[in-house]
């Protein structure tokens, strides 16, 4: 079945007549925003569709995608193959898994991050407290670059600003992970929305942050270093 995304929503009226006491009625004609110009795609590849997006200055896509659709794969192809350099990138999602948490170091490690912050929902941490939240410290709390927040949110948005000041914004219904469902999400380049998620976002992670930065961990000791500590024991 194909989707129909060529639809036509005329203006329609809202005007109310006056009260009968008098005071002009608050609701007004609605007005239909159309303000950026905006892409309608169906995928089911995410590294086709990094790939296929040409993302410029006030740009937007919508995209619906398949349900195996994997969310967290589109990010980093969608960075790698436009070479964008990250000055910071900050994610929430509801979840995750072991495969998004390794496609993200590719990111951190090939330096195209600089920064990531991540929000988890409190459940999601809850219940991968002594599996994958474990896993995630240990593969991405790397040179203070990284950090992690718990809180109960249930939204799924990606932030990331390129070096070259584009402010990219990607929100909808998918998780990193995939689903099995049919998902939708948008990116466009767009600073004011960019900020506004940007504000409450830093907010979340400072109230709600679980690594201790302040607190520098000590670089993990092998072989002759290691035992050379042991021998002064």
């Amino acid at each position: 079945m194909e989707f129909d995304f060529n639809i036509e929503i005329n203006d329609f009226d809202l005007d109310i007549p006056m009260m009968d006491n008098g005071f002009k009625n608050r609701y007004k004609k609605s007005k239909i925003a159309r303000d950026l110009p905006a892409h309608k795609i169906k995928y089911s590849n995410a590294q086709k569709l990094a790939r296929d997006i040409k993302l410029d200055t006030g740009i937007r896509y919508d995209a619906i995608v398949a349900g195996n659709f994997i969310f967290g794969d589109f990010i980093e192809a969608f960075i790698t193959h436009n070479n964008a350099k990250c000055t910071e990138m900050t994610i929430s999602t509801l979840s995750l898994d072991q495969n998004n948490v390794d496609s993200l170091v590719n990111l951190m490690d090939g330096k195209f991050v600089d920064n990531l912050n991540m929000i988890v929902s409190d459940y999601f941490f809850a219940h991968e407290r002594k599996s994958l939240i474990p896993y995630i410290y240990d593969k991405l709390d790397i040179d203070d670059r990284f950090q992690l927040a718990s809180a109960g949110s249930h939204t799924k948005i990606v932030l990331f600003e390129t070096a070259g000041k584009k402010k990219i914004v990607i929100h909808g219904s998918a998780n990193l992970r995939s689903s099995s469902n049919i998902e939708q999400f948008t990116i466009e380049e767009n600073p004011g929305l960019y900020d506004f998620h940007l504000c409450y976002h830093k907010e979340i992670i400072e109230k709600y942050k679980t690594i201790n930065k302040e607190f520098k961990r000590n670089k993990s000791l092998r072989g002759k270093q290691l035992w050379d500590l042991i021998k002064k024991l």
